[in-house]
């Protein structure tokens, strides 16, 4: 699918930190930004995620609202949060949505249809952040 200014976002229903989140009555007349990132607990993903949360006040002026989608799962994401609150100073108040099965990033055409079905980054933990050294 490609998505072109002024066609409707599609519709999915996912599982993410605020709970299971319909998109289309999460949004409901606000407008919306929905990015992604590869996977939880990547240094330029946490440090854009953090940056996301301290602009959400301005989003919310001007009736924006905001959500993130990874292939990592909402409990990931959960404790993601916490890592982003400590090491970025910002509170994740917004979505974190769950896409293990890739359902939101193909009908977003997110993955180029002959791309690799691997993971470029650090696998998710249960026990916590996966970092890197540089």
């Amino acid at each position: 699918m490609t998505l072109q200014i002024g066609d409707l976002a599609p519709d999915f229903t996912a599982e993410s930190t605020t709970g299971e989140l319909r998109f289309h009555e999460w949004l409901g007349e606000s407008w919306g930004i929905l990015f992604s990132h590869p996977a939880d607990f990547t240094p330029v993903c946490t440090t854009e995620l953090g940056a996301a949360a301290r602009l959400e006040p301005e989003f919310d002026r001007r009736d924006t609202k905001i959500a993130a989608v990874s292939v990592d799962s909402a409990q990931d994401h959960r404790t993601w949060a916490k890592d982003i609150a400590e090491t970025q100073g910002a509170q994740v108040n917004f979505p974190m949505i769950a896409d293990s099965d890739r359902a939101v990033a193909d009908l977003y055409g997110m993955i180029h249809p002959n791309g690799s079905t691997q993971r470029r980054c650090a696998p998710s933990s249960s026990s916590g952040p996966t970092r890197r050294s540089s």
